[in-house]
């Protein structure tokens, strides 16, 4: 059985989606029996490579624009055109960024992160907007599966999309290994990957930290307001990720609020240096509207860093008990949350050792096992049917 892994997400940079594309690949890759063999297929508007270990396996690549392949998706849908020989003709298909191509493979899965473009409509750029609700439908009655990251997002689409059904499931994402806790938490500073990683970023003594895109999904301005109610003098905020669509009204809050010397913007941090910054801030603080999942929560509380985050979509399932929370349009809220996660030692002690316990729920080992369970299954059901229908069936 050949199956094909889509990590367009990962090899174009994208922060979430990315990730899962990736430590999904390497999870099955890992763990692949005799009999099963991974490829990948990717598109990249400049010539790229899939990270390691992946980049040793086969590959079917495209250089087009995102714009001209989603187009060149919406009309073979349209005309019933296969797709095939611009792919392959792998058994299984594994569709991980937000497209599912018109093909003829016998086994097809979707990922389906969330339904913001319907739930939250301005949080997405028009034209994003427009295709998704043009082809979600398309693609989900397309999909043999629907893979879901949360039971948050299966309530929230099949809400919506009742062609769901049966074929949803949910199978939530992982956290890596590397994200655990420091052997020795109060000699961490002392540390010279502490002392470099801080002159690297200019980051100050005591920080709150957000780890994500800079958009608007993201609620930050909320946090920027309460970060100003709270009134904590000695306690910076450091903002690590890229600069997303929008950013510029994100920023500007900093300047009209007079957040200036308080808010660090430190851009892209390579993910082989996010365990070390979840576990030299005070708390990780995440204000989102809406998460399929929440993948930067469950790190933070991996490396046992107090959480602060929202009370809605799939972050009370996947924090669970582990984390403080807050509704994100409530400013006074989230400014006392802010001060009881800096000022409560005993709270923080607790999130800390709550944290750890929560995140060991989430593996990409159990990521990969569980989606190739639904595929073998699918895969064995069809070939029931072509014997039942007098075709041999597909070795």
């Amino acid at each position: 059985m050949r199956v094909a892994v889509d990590l367009t997400p990962g090899v174009q940079g994208h922060a979430g989606i990315g990730r899962y594309a990736e430590e999904l690949g390497r999870a099955l890759l890992a763990s692949c029996p005799p009999g099963e063999a991974l490829e990948v297929f990717f598109n990249s508007p400049q010539p790229v490579r899939a990270a390691p270990p992946m980049d040793r396996l086969p590959v079917r690549a495209l250089h087009l624009s995102n714009k001209a392949w989603r187009l060149r998706v919406l009309l073979a849908h349209a005309l019933h055109r296969s797709q095939d020989q611009t792919i392959g003709r792998p058994d299984v298909f594994l569709a991980t960024d937000h497209l599912l191509p018109y093909t003829q493979y016998p086994v097809t899965l979707f990922i389906l992160y969330d339904v913001t473009f319907l739930s939250h409509a301005r949080v997405h750029t028009p034209m994003n907007r427009t295709y998704m609700r043009m082809m979600m439908p398309t693609f989900l009655r397309a999909a043999d599966a629907v893979i879901c990251i949360s039971q948050s997002t299966l309530s929230d689409a099949r809400a919506r999309y009742p062609m769901i059904g049966s074929k949803g499931h949910v199978i939530y994402p992982g956290v890596s290994a590397r994200f655990r806790p420091p052997q020795d938490r109060a000699r961490l500073d002392a540390s010279p990957a502490a002392r470099a990683l801080r002159a690297r970023l200019g980051l100050p003594e005591r920080f709150l930290l957000y780890v994500g895109t800079i958009e608007p999904r993201k609620n930050l301005a909320i946090l920027f307001e309460a970060l100003k109610q709270a009134d904590l003098p000695d306690t910076k905020l450091v903002i690590a990720g890229k600069m997303g669509w929008l950013f510029r009204e994100t920023v500007a809050r900093v300047h009209d609020l007079g957040l200036e010397e308080t808010v660090i913007f430190a851009g892209f941090v390579p993910d082989d240096d996010l365990p070390m910054l979840y576990s030299l801030a005070e708390a990780f603080v995440f204000p989102s509207l809406y998460e399929g999942f929440g993948l930067p929560v469950v790190e933070a509380m991996a490396c046992g860093t107090p959480v602060l985050c929202t009370n809605v979509s799939s972050l009370p399932e996947v924090a669970g008990d582990a984390a403080l929370m807050s509704a994100p349009g409530d400013v006074g809220a989230w400014a006392k949350a802010l001060r009881r996660i800096t000022e409560d030692p005993e709270l923080r002690a607790d999130l800390s050792r709550r944290g750890p316990r929560q995140a060991a729920r989430f593996t990409w080992r159990d990521t990969a096992e569980q989606t190739r369970a639904v595929y073998q299954d699918l895969w064995v059901g069809h070939n029931i049917r072509r014997q039942e229908r007098g075709l041999t069936p597909c070795a």
